[in-house]
């Protein structure tokens, strides 16, 4: 015998209602618990604070000559022949431990360049014919403002990672057309005199977003 189809539809319509019923319910009795907070807050955000603007600042350490000539500075601290006569090298003198002494009027240069005073020495960089320039071991005399080239003339791996770009710095944009980018030279970061690099401070590691909060000591019982 076929079931009547007003029969049908009316079980149907009041299983409906039951299920919206059960559902209203569920979200009602949810709604309370987190209205009561039974299950908790998570800890609220802390503060972090912004970075020292130091750790963000591109200028470089130290000004090289060519910066000088780029600003179009004053240049006569390089003028060597102000003071010093014309093809006549300077004397160097030395201590009773073979140490260069560093003459009064140059007393602001610290020599600390490599170990054992080896390389203290003025003229394994300066070209003792010609103090305006300098002078590589091949020969070359290079001008002040090429002085990078100088120290690859030594430092060869440290000079190929730096026309590679993974050592010293890049100033300026990655992006060419949105402006220009510079290559810092070695004496921008290394006094050539002592180029060891003093420590600093580094920068602070990334802030967590929330304070993570420790699990509770759970005290354990002895039976």
């Amino acid at each position: 015998m076929d079931q009547n189809p007003a029969t049908s539809t009316a079980s149907g319509s009041k299983r409906t209602v039951y299920a919206l019923g059960a559902t209203t319910l569920l979200f009602f009795g949810l709604a309370v618990l987190f209205l009561g907070d039974l299950w908790g807050h998570s800890p609220a955000r802390q503060q972090i604070p912004l970075v020292d603007k130091s750790f963000l600042e591109q200028t470089p350490w130290r000004r090289t000559y060519s910066d000088l000539v780029r600003a179009k500075e004053d240049l006569s601290d390089f003028d060597c022949y102000g003071c010093h006569e014309k093809k006549k090298p300077p004397v160097l003198r030395f201590d009773a431990n073979n140490i260069l002494i560093v003459p009064e009027e140059h007393k602001d240069i610290v020599m600390g360049h490599g170990s054992h005073n080896r390389n203290n020495l003025c003229y394994n960089c300066h070209n003792e014919a010609n103090l305006e320039t300098f002078q590589v071991r091949d020969g070359r005399e290079i001008k002040f403002a090429d002085s990078t080239q100088l120290c690859g003339s030594c430092h060869g791996p440290n000079y190929r990672d730096w026309e590679a770009g993974a050592h010293g710095r890049i100033n300026g944009y990655w992006n060419t057309a949105l402006g220009q980018a510079r290559k810092l030279d070695c004496a921008n970061c290394h006094n050539p005199h002592s180029p060891r690099i003093p420590t600093r401070v580094p920068a602070p590691g990334p802030h967590a977003l929330r304070v993570p909060v420790a699990a509770p000591h759970e005290s354990a019982t002895t039976h």
